[in-house]
């Protein structure tokens, strides 16, 4: 069986003055506070979470 792919994200900025749905694809990460790190599944609609808040987030493949 085949490993999956995961992600490591890593929220780089502020939600202060940002919109709405930004927070809130940032809490569907499972992230929230500056430099919090979360290991996610690679999944399209992890990918799309993640396009929304590409600005506010770094991510390395593993």
């Amino acid at each position: 069986m085949a490993s999956k792919k995961t992600l490591e994200v890593t929220q780089i900025a502020s939600t202060i003055r940002r919109q709405k749905n930004q927070e809130l694809c940032l809490k569907g990460l499972g992230l929230g506070k500056m430099y919090r790190s979360r290991v996610l599944e690679d999944t399209p609609s992890i990918r799309g979470l993640i396009f929304k808040v590409k600005h506010l987030v770094q991510v390395k493949e593993l």
